[in-house]
């Protein structure tokens, strides 16, 4: 039988179903000589789309040959009339005309109808543009394969193969296949099978930069939204459903665009397909007025904790206010204004939806442990049926250009001042231009070898001096930071001056030879880490789509920067940079504008707001539908847990314990030698920290800067600090550098330089950076809250910086004396996970057995002052707009499962996680915060129980009243069945995300290693999980909150705030300044009577 019997034979199929309708043309097919339908395009399941669309194309198929075959061996009719005859009797098909087609088939709403129609009029205009042509069975062969191969596709006509990478190896390529769905979808594919994990990324291209004036904040704000709940996805289940999994979810707004990821055990792909699916589709019919307010509360928490309440949070916004005019895009900060947010109503909210948040101005980017068709077909079903949104016209760079240099000053409350200094180019993102000058930035100030280190930090005139070229979607620019040495000058003006000096003459000191060779290690070892995750790659995927229109943008850039000159860096610099004017922003404490470079020669414009009108809700769009939406994907079966395959090997008196990792060529490497804070003298707090940082700056062959030259051509990394227990060595090389690199790691612990004029510096960096540290409000609080909880003498109270006090008298014999005391590798512990075999490794780490030294016994850390007493302690802080809360009490030392796992199980519902009550409480459901948690942490002598949140500070009070009652209720009554459930699911989960980088590898070694775990502590503690019960855990939440035994710590306006805090009938008493390292412990009873909440 020929295809051309193939309309009369359909007749009559209108009462089957689209599964024995695509049989039948499949069967049809099969029996034209030459035309064999392959197994994999046969449909097999009712369900299957793919199939509907196979259905259409074969009868599409059937009347073109039909009109071949018509023709016999004669010429084809040539021109458009034969083409539109075809095209007509297909149209009538897709009708249902004459009922040749199943009734699903005729379904409109299918995805399968909109398949094969482009494709079709394309193959059979090529037909048609050859004048005369002799079908012979051969030809009529050639066509019917060449059709069937292309619907072997499993995607759809509509669904296109944009572009794809094939795995190259040894090649920094990232595999991927990029597809457009009809409704305008991009959609990025990147199998990755070494873990049992996916990782999601949804981007809008839509950011700040998109907003009106009087409108700013939107698309932050509507990040916000965008976790409260769709049409069939409930209040908060997107984050809970995804924590359930196991996985972490999140979202960031910046000027160009908004992202929406999350990570998952590989099982639960299709579930979070449908939830994005769903907040993209069906995100309005959720909104309300009450979800409106209490978000927009939320921001404005998140402003006054980030910004307003923060010191130098202000800088950013100041910036774009000074260098853009007002209707330019970048002059408002992300955040918004707050006047803003407050003048419009649910309804903007919704326009804002409608207008941005189409498929059209979506990338769907899935990297990691899945089947790509099984993805495809996923995206086609959950996404497909989503309408478009309006077009979206791609914004066109708005540079702006400086006539003349402009000063700004900015009084802020701090101690130290900083110069900010811009200088806008015309440069286009993406361009050579932009390469060119990103290298230049780097030679200026991305290292100690830079021009400006060498000229303003070395030699003692700023403490910090920093540069960066960047580019958004509108414009590229150089931005310098520059933090003056406070010892040595009295204004900034000195250092603004040798900063333009600087620039100025670059063009006499030029790019140099080495300085390509410096930058170009640095990019090549950023741009291979940058691929140790699946979001990393994802990510890259990602931003280059986006932003560039191409997913392989940034591999392409670094191939570029790899083989740029500096012949075209400087050309870059002199074309963009050299002679331009600048933005100088003196950032200076209040009341000091002495310190300011030059007087304010340039105001904002006053911003100009039209007058507000509240509109009509908008029409949503429409969706119709092929399955029931409500249904929510079950979960797959989980993922088997993979766990670092490990090898042990001793050597002398230490500990080596490894994991050989082949997927990235790199190495990360952890030395551990104890001593820490724990064996800091007496007085002597921060000595572990400076010692760890000097011993950093360089060898008695090697300057600090050398040292770091030679680090940065090979593309490794090795950085020293001083935490309670240890201190450590951290490396991360690529693996071709590694034996070089270890080299340097043993002239380091052998040959220190310990300089002088290092020391000088280091020292004073130190010190200014402790001034500004303990102005910040959660500094404040947590040092506070450390002195009580663990006592004055305590090491876990000091910070590990020092005290301005202690810090400013240590010498540099203090330093070599604590170099010689604790600087032996005796008792340690040696962490390796890369790419390196075990006896290579071994061998190469020799040098750690020449010391003769054995292991020491070291001091405890338990303290032995006594807790300070229940109740509250208010630390003054004038103006502040925010009160920051540190609320708990000492607690358990840390074991693997025993009563401290268990507390920490309890605490999850509490406060361990977003969905705990405190945060639904206090964040959803009262508005009073960011964000509020609660966590035990602990070492092996002893552990703490702490709440941490910033709350408005006309709201302070009922917080604590609201934390009180949350507290209270979840002691008496324990976690729900539900709740339960919940911590059972989500915690034995997670750990499926926990080893998919070295970095995660290693600090798992790290644990196994310091706290002398078991090798299966996992699985035991997976064990206990699902035996604990409810009554357990009440039981540990009745030990552990009880609210009148908490130590209640509140960094605020003392003036606004102390009648208030009275008013809740517990010891109330100020307490001084925690930087002091003078003052003596905390009183053990608080003053004021005692009463109930």
């Amino acid at each position: 039988m020929g295809l051309a019997a193939a309309p009369a034979a359909a007749v009559g199929l209108g009462s089957r179903d689209h599964r024995e309708c695509a049989r039948f043309y499949a069967d049809l097919v099969d029996g034209v000589p030459g035309c064999t339908l392959a197994p994999a395009v046969r449909p097999t399941s009712s369900g299957d789309t793919t199939g509907i669309g196979l259905v259409t194309g074969i009868r599409l198929l059937g009347a073109a040959v039909s009109l071949v075959a018509a023709g016999g061996g004669s010429a084809l009719p040539a021109g458009r009339m034969v083409t539109l005859v075809v095209l007509a009797q297909c149209r009538a098909d897709f009708a249902g005309e004459g009922g040749t087609l199943c009734a699903d088939c005729r379904d409109g709403q299918h995805l399968g109808l909109r398949l094969s129609f482009s494709a079709f009029e394309v193959g059979v205009n090529a037909v048609l543009s050859i004048k005369s042509l002799s079908f012979s069975r051969a030809c009529a062969r050639l066509i019917c394969g060449c059709a069937l191969l292309l619907l072997a596709l499993p995607i759809s006509a509509a669904t296109q193969l944009v572009s794809e990478q094939k795995a190259l190896p040894g090649s920094l390529a990232i595999p991927y296949q990029m597809y457009r769905l009809d409704n305008g979808l991009t959609l990025i594919l990147h199998p990755d099978h070494s873990d049992p994990l996916v990782h999601v990324n949804v981007t809008y291209h839509v950011g700040s930069s998109r907003e009106q004036q009087g409108m700013t904040g939107f698309a932050h704000f509507f990040e916000h939204m965008m976790f409260q709940g769709s049409q069939h996805v409930g209040d908060q289940q997107h984050l809970k459903l995804i924590q359930q999994a196991g996985g972490s979810v999140n979202g960031q707004t910046d000027n160009d665009v908004t992202r929406y990821y999350q990570t998952v055990p590989a099982n639960e792909l299709e579930r979070v397909l449908w939830l994005e699916s769903d907040r993209m589709g069906f995100l309005l019919q959720a909104v309300s007025q009450k979800k409106f307010e209490i978000q927009r509360d939320t921001v404005k928490n998140e402003r006054a904790q980030r910004i307003d309440n923060q010191p130098y949070g202000r800088i950013g916004e100041v910036m774009g206010e000074s260098l853009y005019p007002r209707d330019h895009p970048y002059s408002w900060p992300v955040i918004g204004y707050t006047e803003d947010l407050n003048r419009v109503d649910v309804n903007d909210l919704k326009r804002f939806f409608l207008t941005w948040y189409g498929p059209n101005n979506a990338t769907l980017t899935i990297g990691g442990d899945f089947d790509p068709q099984q993805a495809l077909s996923w995206v086609e079903k959950y996404f497909g049926p989503l309408p478009a949104g309006p077009a979206i016209p791609r914004l066109q760079p708005q540079p702006v250009e400086l006539k003349a240099d402009r000063h700004v000053t900015l009084e802020d409350r701090i101690e130290q001042p900083v110069l900010l200094v811009s200088i806008p180019t015309r440069v286009r993102p993406g361009s050579e231009d932009e390469l060119a000058l990103i290298l230049l930035s780097e030679v200026l100030g991305g290292s100690k070898n830079s021009l400006f280190y060498q000229q303003l930090v070395k030699t003692g005139l700023a403490v910090q001096a920093s540069a960066d070229f960047s580019c958004r979607e509108l414009d590229c620019r150089l931005d310098l930071t520059l933090v003056p040495n406070t010892s040595r000058m009295q204004g900034l003006a000195p250092l603004a001056q040798k900063a333009a000096t600087l620039l100025s003459n670059f063009a006499e000191r030029g790019v140099r030879a080495d300085d390509l060779a410096r930058v170009q290690g640095i990019l090549k070892a950023q741009g291979v880490w940058r691929l140790d995750s699946v979001e990393g790659k994802v990510n890259e995927l990602s931003e280059g789509q986006v932003q560039q229109g191409d997913p392989q943008a940034g591999l392409k850039q670094l191939q570029q920067l790899q083989g740029m000159t500096a012949a075209r860096v400087m050309q870059a610099y002199r074309q963009f940079i050299a002679g331009k004017p600048a933005l100088w922003l003196s950032v200076v404490p209040k009341g000091q504008t002495k310190w300011q470079v030059a007087k304010p020669d340039f105001q904002p414009s006053t911003r100009q707001l039209s007058s507000y009108q509240h509109q009509a809700a908008p029409a949503l769009r429409q969706v119709n539908d092929h399955f029931d939406r409500s249904k929510m994907p079950a979960s797959r079966a989980t993922p088997v847990l993979k766990m670092p395959t490990l090898w042990r090997r001793t050597l002398g008196s230490l500990s080596i314990l490894g994991s050989q990792q082949t997927e990235l060529p790199a190495v990360s490497l952890i030395i551990t030698l104890p001593g820490g804070r724990r064996t800091e003298p007496a007085g002597k707090a921060g000595v572990a920290n400076l010692t760890a940082l000097m011993v950093r700056q360089g060898t008695r062959r090697l300057s600090g800067e050398q040292l770091s030259d030679e680090l940065q051509r090979m593309g490794a990394n090795i950085g020293l600090s001083a935490d309670l227990y240890n201190t450590t060595v951290d490396v991360s090389a690529l693996s071709e550098a590694l034996p070089k690199t270890l080299a340097l790691v043993q002239e380091l612990l052998a040959e220190p330089a310990f300089r002088e004029e290092d020391f000088i510096r280091l020292k004073s960096q130190l010190l200014q950076a402790e001034r500004q540290r303990a102005q910040e409000p959660g500094v404040l609080a947590d040092r506070t809250f450390n002195r009580l909880i663990y006592g004055t003498a305590s090491p876990l109270s000091a910070p590990d910086e020092g005290y301005l006090a202690t810090l400013g008298a240590l010498t540099l014999a203090d330093v070599k004396r604590y170099y010689a005391e604790n600087y032996h590798p005796a008792g340690g512990k040696v962490i390796v996970v890369g790419d390196v075999a075990p006896e290579t490794i071994v061998s190469r780490l020799a040098f750690l057995t020449t010391d003769p030294r054995v292991p020491r016994q070291l001091p405890s850390v338990t303290p032995r002052q006594a807790q300070a007493a229940p109740g509250i302690y208010l630390l003054d802080l004038p103006g502040a707009v925010q009160s920051t809360l540190r609320i708990g009490r000492r607690a358990l030392p840390y074991d693997a499962t025993g009563p401290f796992f268990v507390a920490q199980l309890m605490n999850f519902n509490f406060g361990g996680n977003f969905n705990s009550r405190l945060n639904l409480m206090l964040r959803e459901e009262k508005g009073y915060t960011y964000g509020i948690s609660s966590h035990f942490s602990a070492v092996p002598d002893v552990g703490e129980f702490m709440i941490a949140a910033d709350v408005r500070a006309d709201a302070t009070v009922d917080a604590l009243q609201t934390l009180a009652t949350v507290m209270t209720d979840y002691r008496q009554q324990g976690p729900t069945a539900a709740e339960l459930d919940y911590l059972k699911s989500a915690f034995s989960r997670q750990e499926v995300l926990s080893y998919e980088t070295l970095d995660q590898k290693a600090d798992f070694l790290l644990s196994l290693a310091l706290q002398n775990n078991p090798d299966d502590y996992i699985q035991r503690q997976q064990l206990r999980l699902q035996q604990i019960s409810a009554s357990e855990l009440k039981h540990a939440a009745q030990t552990w909150l009880d609210w009148q035994q908490q130590v209640i710590v509140v960094v605020g306006d003392a003036a606004r705030l102390e009648k208030g805090l009275r008013s809740l009938h517990l010891p109330v008493q100020r307490v001084p300044n925690p930087n002091d390292s003078r003052q003596g412990p905390y009183p053990a009873k608080a003053q004021s009577k005692q009463g109930n909440l």
